[in-house]
């Protein structure tokens, strides 16, 4: 039996699979793109428009981006995962790290810090974009709540990826994965916050987005959403590891 590879070489190898795959590196170049670049294009059409043109909430508002940008960090983390499960990918990369846990958690570091260097860098440029056309309508970076949306909309971003990646490594299949969450995410978390709004502020979605609000719209306040989107993803990431320890190569 051959020795397992060091981690670093190991977290290498992961990025080079990773910046390989073209739809994986996409998806994660398109974590920034489609934030910021919706924002940027939002503020210039209507920003200026009216007070509240583009939201009641400006802070919020100020990451209308994100709605398209967690698309792209849900396709991210499903094929990150979902390239293991091809043609005997799986087999290939436990040869050289045998222990299942270690090479879970090790790809599941590459693809959560890829995730947060996006999501970090899109929550600067997404805020800064955005609001060069907001006009008199402007937040400035120090004004309340604006470090923290800054901040929490990049870890949102990222544990959207790790839920996805999670989910992914239990069901084997990104198109299952994405076919359940976009639309979750774009149209069944909106139905439900309709009809249930107590149930529906422990949504993923609805819950993890409080940390970009200006003020608490449910009992949830901005971290403790952001806690609850973390208690998701944890769930399916815990599920992810017994899966991939668990079941055939």
């Amino acid at each position: 039996m051959s020795a397992a590879l060091p981690t670093v070489p190991v977290l290498h190898s992961e990025w080079i699979k990773i910046r390989s795959l073209r739809g994986t590196f996409g998806a994660l170049v398109a974590i920034l793109a489609a934030t910021a670049g919706i924002q940027t294009l939002t503020a210039a059409a209507i920003g200026q428009a009216a007070p509240g043109s583009m939201g009641d909430d400006p802070l919020f508002a100020a990451y209308y981006g994100v709605n398209f940008g967690q698309v792209a960090a849900i396709v991210f983390g499903a094929t990150a995962l979902s390239s293991e499960f091809h043609n005997g990918a799986l087999r290939t990369s436990l040869a050289a790290v045998p222990g299942r846990t270690r090479f879970y958690l090790l790809k599941i570091a590459m693809v959560g810090g890829s995730a947060l260097v996006a999501g970090q860098l899109t929550g600067v440029l997404t805020f800064l974009g955005g609001q060069a056309f907001m006009g008199p309508y402007t937040l400035e970076l120090g004004d309340p709540g604006t470090y923290r949306s800054v901040v929490g909309s990049g870890l949102y971003l990222t544990l959207m990826a790790l839920f996805a990646a999670g989910l992914t490594a239990v069901l084997r299949s990104a198109t299952a994965v994405i076919s359940l969450l976009i639309p979750f995410v774009l149209m069944v978390s909106f139905v439900v916050g309709a009809t249930a709004e107590g149930v529906a502020q422990y949504l993923p979605d609805r819950a993890g987005k409080m940390v970009m609000q200006s003020q608490d719209f449910a009992d949830l306040g901005p971290w403790s959403g952001l806690g609850v989107l973390a208690l998701w993803a944890a769930v399916a990431l815990a599920g992810g590891w017994l899966a991939v320890r668990r079941r055939d190569a």
